[in-house]
């Protein structure tokens, strides 16, 4: 999340060299439940009850986790790809362009 994001592309989504995620990778500007406590907040305040607000705090969370999802970033041109977590080894001496 955030800057870890960040640094993991060598400082900008704009120049890496190569961005790859496992299918279970997600991303996003802060972890998502802290994004929906900020993000929503006055929406959040205006409901009633608590349980209530339960419900809409949990839906918009699942609408943030399936943005965040490892595909939707690859989708969005933001990372390179989704890879198999078993091929991590040769996707990463490919993109250093080493021969295996």
């Amino acid at each position: 999340y955030g800057l870890g994001a960040i640094a993991m592309t060598g400082g900008s989504f704009s120049r890496p060299v190569y961005s790859a995620s496992w299918p279970s990778g997600e991303f996003g500007a802060m972890g998502l439940e802290g994004a929906v406590h900020l993000g929503f907040k006055k929406e959040l305040e205006a409901v009633k009850t608590e349980g209530e607000r339960e419900i809409l705090f949990n839906k918009l969370l699942n609408a943030m986790y399936e943005r965040g999802k490892a595909t939707e970033a690859a989708s969005f041109l933001e990372i390179d790809a989704v890879i198999d977590p078993a091929d991590t080894r040769k996707v990463i001496i490919q993109a250093l362009g080493k021969k295996q």
